[in-house]
């Protein structure tokens, strides 16, 4: 009786310690990627426009003398 109740603490002592914790997953993000704000082509121009006729200005428009 005593190697049937000892056989039967050793199976339940090394099953529970062989399902334990289960398996540890690591899930891995990937890096964001950051992509730039391209410049639309037509507000660079109005820019470009803009800074000339400024120019423009600032050379009719001088001082009087």
């Amino acid at each position: 009786m005593k190697k049937v109740l000892a056989t039967a603490l050793a199976l339940s002592l090394a099953g529970s310690a062989a399902f334990a914790g289960g398996p540890v997953v690591v899930a891995v993000e990937p890096d964001p990627v950051v992509v730039p704000a391209a410049v639309p082509t037509s507000s660079s121009g109005l820019v470009v426009a803009g800074l000339g006729l400024v120019l423009l200005c600032a050379i009719a428009c001088g001082s009087d003398s």
